[in-house]
């Protein structure tokens, strides 16, 4: 049971006790008469997401931290206002599925998507200035705080009202989609290989379609087919960002009535209904900051970005204080190591994690320890390192026996050059040819697809030689 501090702490929290808490990657407005009439106005807007939704999503990453289901959680590192359009959220939409319809014939679990969308804006900074052209001036901190031309860098409170209808039509083309059966599985979306170049690994792939889509054949046969089970014609998706933007994300919280708890008559909870899952950076999680303040008090599922600099016991308090009631899946740990750190920092966290009672989704997001700088001075990723962290966490995991329950990618549906490797074999000298991020490197749709494709084949062969499960 909680402790009483521990409870007493919890009825103290209110939607805007996080305002006591010293706070980092704040934003500061020149106009806070103007900020006011912004976050009033967007309080008294409709919610992005609903608190069914939400309960829904609690429920299926319980199953992910218990290991009935795997999580697959992708997008881009910082969403632009200018791919709110039908295009680019298809494409999005797309390769999500398909890494999702890969990793299920691999692992033969069900997988929850959640999708970096739909208010993925805000971009925390190393320094809120950075000098361009020999002139010092404020960072792009992301649309929703100021525009990437370096002449329009002041702070804009509007841009979080542009950033709430934005996040309103994507969430809203995402539901008109999936309602529209464009996540029928008896539909492949263009499972075309020819990007591969190794003749090999084009076979080893090609033999996954092939089984996959015999399989839905088979199916249809029987009678087993899409119009007769709803769950092969649509899936859920829910939305995610970093809540980096404290006063926007008050805004969009609201209470929510406790009609079926008997117990608590006349109670409610708080939800943010600006997303279904927000997390918290590698930036923002201090114990006595005001994004933990924040976090502990709302009923969605949250994440922490866990690297080098987090300590054990560090970890273990985080988890305390999001989860004092020990609730399977109501925390997940999104792992950022680095390649080359992964095996010194990894074992240590896990173990911390074992001696306590609770529960998280341990997620692996290879990306973000993994960014170089290419001699033509574009950021990138490798693929092999990306590669070679899943694959580490994944075995360190077992050596531990404990599990690997989700993967973090930054990506894109688009046919971008911005990571290096991967079946095309892109390098260093490709880079320029669609360079198109304007913050970190993504994963281009065969990148994500390789990445599915490989992560099949290991949780394949551990399900083979066990006879079940991801272990």
């Amino acid at each position: 049971m909680p402790s009483k501090s521990t409870r007493a702490a919890a009825s103290a929290w209110a939607p805007d006790s996080w305002k006591t808490r010293p706070i980092k990657q704040d934003v500061v407005y020149d106009d806070p008469k103007e900020l006011e009439t912004v976050l009033s106005r967007i309080a008294n807007l409709p919610p992005l997401v609903s608190s069914p939704e939400i309960d829904r999503l609690r429920t299926q990453l319980k199953d992910v931290a218990e290991g009935r289901a795997f999580l697959l959680q992708g997008g881009d590192c910082a969403e632009s206002f200018d791919y709110c359009n039908p295009k680019a959220i298809e494409d999005k939409l797309k390769v999500l599925l398909q890494m999702s319809l890969v990793l299920i014939w691999g692992m033969r679990l069900p997988i929850v998507r959640i999708a970096r969308m739909a208010g993925q804006y805000a971009k925390p900074r190393s320094s809120p200035y950075e000098t361009v052209n020999g002139r010092q001036i404020m960072s792009f901190r992301g649309d929703n705080v100021n525009s990437i031309d370096p002449e329009n860098r002041r702070p804009d409170p509007q841009r979080l009202l542009s950033a709430y209808f934005h996040s309103a039509s994507t969430i809203n083309y995402v539901r008109l989609l999936l309602s529209g059966g464009f996540a029928d599985i008896h539909h492949p979306k263009a499972w075309d290989l020819g990007y591969v170049r190794r003749e090999d690994i084009r076979r080893d792939y090609q033999t996954i379609v092939n089984r996959l889509t015999d399989a839905l054949g088979f199916m249809k046969v029987i009678g087993a087919d899409g119009s007769r089970l709803a769950a092969l014609n649509t899936v859920d998706l829910y939305s995610s960002h970093e809540a980096l933007l404290l006063d926007y994300e008050q805004a969009l919280t609201r209470p929510v009535s406790r009609e079926t708890d008997e117990s608590a008559p006349g109670l409610s909870d708080w939800y943010n209904l600006s997303a279904h899952f927000i997390w918290i950076g590698d930036r923002t999680r201090q114990l006595d900051g005001a994004h933990v303040e924040y976090f502990r008090g709302v009923k969605n599922p949250v994440g922490v970005k866990v690297g080098p600099t987090m300590e054990p016991d560090e970890l273990v308090r985080v988890l305390d204080i999001l989860d004092p009631l020990f609730e399977s899946g109501r925390v997940t740990l999104i792992t950022r190591y680095g390649a080359g750190k992964i095996a010194q920092f990894l074992p240590a966290h896990i173990k911390a994690v074992q001696a306590t009672r609770h529960k998280p989704v341990w997620c692996c997001d290879p990306c973000h320890g993994n960014t170089t700088t290419a001699p033509s001075g574009h950021k990138t990723r490798s693929f092999d390192a990306i590669v070679s962290e899943i694959t580490s966490n994944i075995s360190i995991h077992r050596e531990l026996n404990s599990r690997l329950s989700g993967i973090h990618l930054e990506l894109t549906g688009e046919h971008v050059t911005e990571c290096t490797g991967g079946s095309q074999e892109l390098s260093d000298s490709d880079l320029s040819g669609n360079y198109q991020t304007f913050c970190d490197p993504r994963l281009n749709y065969e990148q994500s697809l390789d990445i599915a494709f490989k992560v099949a084949k290991v949780f394949e062969g551990h399900r083979t030689s066990n006879g079940a499960g991801i272990n």
